[in-house]
């Protein structure tokens, strides 16, 4: 196959991934969830969690920390919980038998599908945090934008990696929403969203910095308070780094998965 042809293939799978996916696997394109996820569940888990760190008089947990934990752990919903599902859906579908005899570029595949969660994990945290801003008074200056954004985007590409890495675990049970609603509440006690990370017993924080979810936090609580470019930029590393690793486990995961329903031609034991 010439180069040309093949970059217009790899092309093609990325884009038709991403834009079919959420009407299939994903469900994304439901008016109601999308507007329960970027605008609903956003302001409902802050306020909760706010009323708790209220409620609980600690002097290092403030509601402002609290708040701002919450505006980024939001993104979980779309970006890991929904799209460790789409495991879930191309079982019970019937498409996972297509996709596993499928000569398209599995990278291009894996990598399309996960464009959709990522704009709505933007948008969801995005409305965290203007909520945080607004609603919470969380001090927001114009230098801390830039920051803010890119730490956003990066938390927003990271998660959806770490999504596609449990989609890869759950591949070999019985169904996702165990597994993604595991790792939800495990995000909530391990990265630092509630509490400071450094309250954790020494086992459970090393565990907590393996979790794109930490850092992501992480960076945009440093973004807000003026952090040197530094400390921002070191979290945003961090960020990267588990980012890109979940999404090469998730592929290792798939490609074992692939070759050993092909060689038993089947995926009922999986």
């Amino acid at each position: 196959m010439p180069a040309t042809e093949n970059r217009s293939s790899i092309a093609r799978t990325f884009w038709t991934n991403a834009i079919f996916a959420p009407r299939t696997s994903l469900g994304f394109l439901h008016a109601d969830l999308l507007f329960g996820t970027v605008f609903i569940i956003p302001f409902t888990q802050m306020l909760f969690f706010a009323f708790v760190a209220t409620l609980a008089g600690n002097p290092g947990v403030t509601v402002q920390f609290v708040v701002i934990g919450n505006a980024v752990a939001t993104v979980t919903y779309s970006s890991i919980f929904s799209v460790c599902q789409t495991t879930d859906s191309e079982k019970n579908n019937g498409t996972i038998e297509h996709l596993l005899v499928s000569p398209t570029n599995r990278f291009a595949l894996y990598l399309g599908r996960g464009v959709v969660p990522i704009l709505i994990s933007l948008a969801t945290a995005s409305m965290g945090i203007v909520y945080a801003v607004l609603i919470f008074g969380v001090p927001f200056a114009a230098s801390a934008l830039v920051p803010v954004a890119v730490s956003v985007v990066l938390a927003a590409v990271s998660l959806v990696g770490f999504g596609l890495l449990l989609g890869g675990v759950a591949l070999y049970l019985r169904t996702s929403i165990i597994l993604g609603n595991i790792f939800l509440f495990i995000g909530l006690l391990l990265s630092g969203v509630n509490f400071p990370l450094s309250q954790l017993p020494p086992a459970l924080q090393v565990v907590g910095d393996g979790l794109p979810l930490t850092w992501a936090v992480a960076a945009v609580r440093s973004s807000l308070a003026g952090a040197p470019l530094a400390t921002v930029e070191l979290q945003w590393a961090y960020l990267a780094i588990t980012g890109i690793v979940s999404f090469a486990l998730s592929m290792v995961l798939w490609g074992v998965f692939e070759r050993r329903a092909l060689a038993t031609g089947a995926i009922v034991r999986f």
